[in-house]
């Protein structure tokens, strides 16, 4: 475990969540656990049907704007879609403890997603400039199964990512997910995988503590 980082704290919504209370609930935390009143959390959740759009978003890729919601919101990236059957984990760490380094905190989310989904058996991979993890289907094409967009507030982390489980994948078609035109979005379910929401919790806890606990996984030459 790293060092002087006292345990986190796991939270899991069983009802989707609107949106801005859970902002709002975030900025909270954020400040309570830069006080040093809470611990650090990580948010299992789902949301209603919508649209969120990043620090990068263009108005060009919201293709329907009469369709879903659209939140503006202070993360990283594009638009993505967020819906039941997605699981969200919104990760709210102390970089002031766990090392300074965003970069490392977006490889740990990285990683985190990859080890979760070896788990069901399928190969999540990383690719340069392209934010999020990837599939490769048996015809060489590439899809998107996670999304990751974080925000950092005096060093304490928020947002996170976002796994598609088993959602309404006709929902981005009203955008350009993250700014991607040429790729699709994948599921957990269109991939052949039927996980319960509570056996990818499961695996999302076990597999945070073999990243997240690892002081080196962010050391020259590590993975």
């Amino acid at each position: 475990m790293v060092t002087g980082t006292p345990a986190v704290e796991w939270r899991i919504s069983t009802i989707p969540v609107d949106y801005e209370p859970a902002v709002d609930e975030m900025e909270a935390r954020v400040a309570a656990i830069r006080a040093g009143v809470a611990p650090e959390l990580v948010w299992l959740l789902e949301h209603p049907p919508l649209y969120t759009a990043g620090t990068s978003a263009r108005d060009q890729d919201l293709l329907d704007p009469r369709g879903l919601p659209v939140h503006r919101t202070g993360r990283g990236g594009r638009y993505t879609y967020h819906g039941p059957g997605q699981r969200i984990a919104y990760v709210m760490l102390d970089l002031a403890r766990r090392g300074p380094d965003v970069r490392c905190h977006v490889h740990r989310l990285e990683e985190w997603i990859i080890r979760t989904l070896a788990r069901f058996g399928i190969k999540g991979e990383r690719r340069d400039g392209r934010v999020g993890i990837w599939v490769v289907r048996s015809g060489g094409g590439e899809e998107k199964i996670a999304a990751i967009g974080m925000r950092v507030r005096r060093w304490v982390t928020y947002h996170g990512m976002a796994l598609n489980v088993d959602p309404e994948l006709d929902h981005y078609r009203g955008i350009v997910p993250c700014g991607i035109p040429e790729h699709g979005v994948t599921s957990l379910a269109r991939l052949g995988v039927r996980a319960t929401m509570a056996e990818l919790d499961e695996a999302l806890r076990a597999t945070f503590a073999e990243v997240f606990e690892a002081a080196s996984l962010c050391a020259p030459g590590a993975d």
